[in-house]
């Protein structure tokens, strides 16, 4: 609205700055004409005089000028019909030039012209109606002609800006709805070209925040889910120190004050297990399912990552009777996985192996390569995953876990180009299988079961085709 009047008042401006002396140069012009007319007259009539004609003459060049022009002699009384008075007619008698005069009603021509000797002053009167006629016409068609420009100015203005208003406005509602926490609003790009930069940017800026948010939340997540890795292994150190059935019988004080002591950790780690589930749980509502993870910077030795982390579980594997077997983990097979990320996958499945199996619970580590592909295979030796594919989806293991384990290996092979599938291990129970690219070798068609090296046939799920195959390391 504050356009329109801009435009308006600009409008109107610059029409009367043109339109004014239009309409005053149109009056001249009609008052132009009006004299015009007058002075052929006269001259029509000084012209009879100059010629020598007589009063037949005088009187027939007067009817040629239409009757209107009126003869007058200085030094007497004006004649009859004339509206000059006598001090006019005698100053236009000296005169070298015609003289126009105003006069009441409107204006007159007095030419002097000489005759026999004697000077006389021909007058023609011009009334106001003839001076100034069609010249309310001008001026009300010159009005008009400003109402249109003002109009069609804020018209088209208003056209025009009505494009870059909305695009604005639009833009604003999404900036605020941004600002209220809805990270899902976007604005379809319009309006003029920097309007239209200024929504790419906004959109550009929204998808910015929600990838900034995502990766945040996921690795509060990632972190929990390390972090529940020690705290699983502190607790079975403290279930470990004595059992809980025992009664505190018969036990001196310093006895009974350290199995006191081994309760309040053992709910101190429970508390703060229950915790860290719980964050994980809650960061892991907000963040959105990704059908695939950009490929992250980085490139590591993975039997070096295997070796490294089984120096880690095998302590607690010992404390809890586990037999374990490392395969494959001698030599050097390179990866494009950031170190730090390939050995938090593979705590998050031995963690749930620890976690989800009893105690005695053998398992085995397995690194093989093939055709472009390398294969992390960790089996274990429990009572399984009843529905691997609902497993393999977020949250749905049905043991109690928040799925953020498996979830975690799966970004980390699919940042490679590829896979993680579940199945029932030789040794009984799961087995989950991360396929990798190989960083020294060109991926082929990947074969499951063929580079993880199993010991035992298994089918080949290419559609169109069934071949049995035996796995070697």
């Amino acid at each position: 609205m504050r356009l329109a009047y801009t435009t308006a008042a600009t409008t109107a401006v610059a029409a009367l700055v043109f339109l004014l002396p239009l309409g005053w140069e149109l009056r001249n012009d009609h008052r132009d004409a009006a004299l015009a007319t007058a002075a052929q007259r006269t001259s029509t009539v000084a012209g009879a005089f100059a010629a020598g004609a007589g009063e037949k003459g005088v009187a027939a060049a007067i009817a040629a000028a239409g009757g209107a022009p009126v003869v007058h002699t200085p030094g007497l009384a004006p004649s009859s019909g004339g509206r000059a008075d006598a001090g006019l007619i005698d100053r236009a008698a000296v005169a070298s030039e015609p003289t126009v005069e105003d006069v009441d009603g409107g204006t007159v021509r007095l030419q002097p012209v000489t005759a026999g000797g004697k000077t006389l002053v021909i007058e023609a009167f011009v009334p106001d109606a003839e001076l100034n006629h069609n010249t309310a016409r001008d001026w009300w068609l010159l009005l008009g002609l400003a109402v249109v420009l003002v109009g069609g100015a804020v018209v088209v203005v208003d056209r025009l800006a009505r494009g870059a208003v909305d695009s604005a406005r639009n833009l604003v509602d999404a900036a605020l709805a941004v600002g209220d926490g809805d990270l899902e609003m976007r604005i379809q790009p319009s309006g003029p070209r920097e309007l239209a930069e200024a929504g790419y940017a906004f959109n550009r800026m929204a998808d910015r925040l929600v990838t900034s948010r995502t990766d945040e939340r996921e690795l509060v997540a990632d972190l929990s889910h390390r972090l529940r890795t020690p705290l699983t292994a502190l607790r079975l150190d403290a279930e470990a120190l004595d059992p809980d059935d025992t009664q505190i019988i018969d036990l001196t004080a310093d006895e009974v004050d350290r199995r006191r002591g081994i309760r309040r950790i053992r709910t101190a780690i429970t508390t703060l297990e229950d915790e860290v589930n719980h964050l994980i749980n809650t960061t892991r509502q907000a963040v959105a399912d990704r059908v695939a993870a950009e490929p992250e910077d980085g490139l590591c030795d993975a039997s070096e990552v295997v070796r490294e982390r089984m120096m880690f579980w095998s302590a607690l594997a010992s404390d809890q009777d586990r037999q374990y077997r490392v395969v494959g983990a001698h030599l050097r097979i390179p990866v494009p996985v950031a170190r730090a990320e390939l050995a938090a996958a593979l705590d998050a499945v031995l963690g749930n192996v620890f976690r989800y199996t009893p105690q005695g619970t053998a398992f085995e580590v397995a690194l093989s390569r093939r055709d472009g592909w390398v294969a992390l295979r960790i089996d274990d030796a429990g009572p399984g995953i009843p529905d691997p594919e609902k497993a393999l989806r977020r949250g749905q293991s049905q043991q109690g876990s928040t799925g953020l384990g498996l979830d975690i290996a799966r970004r980390v092979a699919q940042a490679t180009g590829g896979s993680v599938s579940l199945d029932r291990a030789v040794m009984g129970g799961a087995s989950v299988v991360m396929m990798l690219t190989d960083a020294d070798a060109t991926p082929k068609q990947p074969s499951r079961f063929g580079l993880v090296g199993r010991g035992r046939p298994t089918r080949d799920r290419d559609p169109g085709r069934r071949r049995w195959q035996r796995g070697r390391e």
